[in-house]
């Protein structure tokens, strides 16, 4: 049995878990932030077996798309905009995903 952690961008929850539960799949949503533009992403919990990993990373290749962002730069915060301070453009979406192994699950 396999716990599978996929960090996602916000704008991809709704259909990469509505993907997920039509496959079968049960999923958990937390909601976290990320340290590097400090916006807000969802974890997934996702509990598979063995064979269901491939699927699950097939669903959220599919569904969690990357994309640009524009941003302020952290060092334009509080120094005024100077030209190191112009918004940059950086990519975000798409899925961190962690696969663990569990030695035991029970439903209670």
């Amino acid at each position: 049995m396999k716990l599978i952690l996929a960090i996602i961008n916000n704008d991809d929850t709704a259909k990469a878990s509505a993907e997920l539960n039509h496959a079968g799949f049960f999923v958990t949503k937390l909601s976290t932030t990320g340290g590097f533009l400090m916006v807000g992403n969802t974890t997934l919990l996702i509990g598979t077996d063995d064979n269901g990993v491939d699927a699950v990373k097939e669903i959220l290749h599919a569904t969690c798309a990357r994309r640009k962002h524009v941003s302020s730069t952290v060092n334009s915060l509080g120094r005024g905009l100077g030209n190191n301070g112009l918004p940059d453009e950086v990519e975000v979406g798409g899925a961190t995903v962690f696969v663990l192994n569990v030695e035991d699950m029970t439903k209670l």
